[in-house]
């Protein structure tokens, strides 16, 4: 009797680990589909910049100005070399399990998608998202029209942050009270001689922007500034040699999940490429109490 008891429990011991290897790997198998589904199927960095999926961006052209849909699976970016002679908008998204490229527009804005996904801002024009892709190009209107923006990101508030093509211009802010934007008003924070590309955190607790200053480490730099208890802006603080270097840092921005931060790198001419690194760098830089 002893025996067949014994012989009972080793066979549910095996069962259960059977049962356990499985959902072991069920999970793996569904950790590893879900990675392969967002971020172009690209193995994260860690703290070293790295170009972000070379093997499916062309790096021999210029690339930038780029934004990712919230769910990670469709990524938008400006291209200008090759076929395409202006800055055109060109999407990679996964179709038929593969990550594919195709033409948005021949030509456009520094495209940025909210926070919720619904709009997709092109500096001071924009689309709306529809059941069958993107809208018309729309413009803002007042009291943006009188404006020369090239990157405008938005916060979970709605709160506008843009830039100026024009030398020693601020970076503004406009917020959105009952439905209709105020005035734009300059930021009050310590910038360089050339602002521009400001990436707004979606909690409004950092900027970023890249600028260019005497004491930097190239054409352009990227900096940030963190928000401090007041609702004033905190000093200016250089990213650093981990990612400026002597050509033109610029455009970063961070993830829609927080995970990585992106940045372009330009060398001048038709050629700049994209790079990615863990957004660790941000907790980094923050300054501690």
């Amino acid at each position: 009797m002893m025996h067949k008891k014994n012989a009972f429990l080793l066979i549910l011991i095996a069962l259960l680990l059977v049962a356990c290897n499985n959902g072991e790997n069920q999970v793996n198998k569904d950790e590893s589909t879900k990675v392969a589904d967002i971020y172009l199927g690209q193995k994260p960095p860690g703290m070293v910049p790295e170009l972000f999926a070379p093997d499916i961006i062309k790096t021999e052209f210029r690339e930038g100005a780029y934004t990712f849909t919230p769910d990670l699976k469709e990524f938008y970016f400006r291209r200008r070399g090759g076929e395409y002679k202006n800055n055109a908008l060109v999407v990679v998204k996964l179709e038929n399990n593969q990550w594919t490229e195709s033409l948005v527009a021949a030509r456009s804005g520094e495209p940025y998608i909210s926070p919720d996904g619904k709009t997709m801002h092109l500096g001071k024009r924009y689309r709306d998202r529809t059941a069958t892709g993107w809208s018309e190009v729309k413009e803002l209107g007042p009291p943006f029209e009188e404006y020369r923006i090239m990157r405008l990101t938005v916060a979970a508030s709605g709160t506008y942050y843009f830039d100026e093509a024009s030398e020693s211009g601020p970076l503004r802010y406009a917020r959105l009270v009952d439905g209709i934007y105020e005035d734009p008003k300059p930021l009050a924070i310590d910038l360089g001689d050339w602002n521009a590309h400001p990436y707004i955190a979606p909690d409004e607790s950092y900027i970023i922007w890249d600028d260019q200053r005497v004491e930097g480490y190239g054409s352009s730099d990227l900096y940030i500034s963190f928000r401090l208890e007041d609702g004033s802006w905190g000093p200016s603080i250089n990213f650093g040699n981990q990612v400026n270097t002597e050509f033109e840092d610029a455009f970063g921005s961070v993830t829609p999940d927080g995970k990585y931060f992106f940045f372009t790198r330009s060398y001048g001419g038709d050629k700049a490429d994209i790079f990615w690194l863990d957004a660790q760098i941000i907790e980094k830089l923050k300054p501690k109490n």
